[in-house]
């Protein structure tokens, strides 16, 4: 039989050990949770320039078409010239959008407010040749020019513009019911039915864009 003190020096021994060990795992975990933050604001730092990117460049938009709206009506850049005034510039739809969203109720107020919406960008192979399309895939985003096809105004504007009256002001929620001037405003119902969007390019396969971020509603046509 060992002696007691035997015993006891193996189980404070024991107890060293079993210490040891638990410090050992425990730096380990420790140092595998500070990789894992590290990569999550790696991730982070790239999330936030890319939206830093897109929203610097809807400012630059913004600024550019508020310079335009903003020129004096006696000036000479903004006097249209007779050929300017009588000019009709054809647009034509150059293909169609699948969207997640089948009505305009629910759809998002602006892009990439839910990042995980989807939509597929068909474009017209008569309209867009496959060349067209070559490098977007090396980038995030791209621009999105389409038509408010579900604007209640449109068959006014463009079947009878004489009976058509723009709304120089339309309620804004956000005024709680108070008006801005249209152009100052999201609203659809503008002198051109035109949209702006951006998107996130998911993948792009022959004539087919897979897109993400999206606000645009289903059937919605680009041009």
């Amino acid at each position: 039989m060992a002696p007691p003190r035997s015993l006891a020096g193996a189980a404070i021994a024991a107890t060293a050990a079993a210490i040891i060990l638990s410090c050992l795992f425990y730096r380990r975990k420790c140092a595998r949770l500070a990789a894992r933050v590290r990569e999550l604001e790696a991730s982070l730092a790239v999330t936030a320039e890319k939206a830093a990117a897109e929203r610097r460049g809807r400012v630059r938009a913004q600024q550019s078409l508020r310079a335009l709206s903003q020129l004096e009506p006696g000036s000479d850049e903004a006097r249209p010239t007779k050929a300017a005034a009588s000019a009709s510039y054809p647009l034509v739809p150059i293909g169609t959008v699948e969207s997640c969203f089948s009505t305009r109720n629910g759809t998002p107020r602006q892009p990439l407010v839910v990042t995980l919406a989807r939509a597929t960008l068909v474009l017209d192979p008569a309209r867009v040749p496959a060349a067209a399309l070559e490098g977007l895939a090396s980038y995030s985003h791209c621009w999105i020019l389409y038509v408010f096809h579900l604007n209640t105004d449109l068959d006014k504007l463009w079947k009878d513009p004489a009976r058509s009256k723009l709304k120089a002001k339309v309620r804004v929620p956000r005024l709680k019911g108070g008006k801005m001037g249209v152009l100052a405003t999201r609203s659809p119902h503008r002198p051109n039915p035109i949209g702006l969007s951006v998107a996130k390019v998911e993948a792009v396969n022959g004539h087919t864009l897979l897109l993400s971020g999206v606000d645009l509603v289903d059937g919605t046509v680009p041009i």
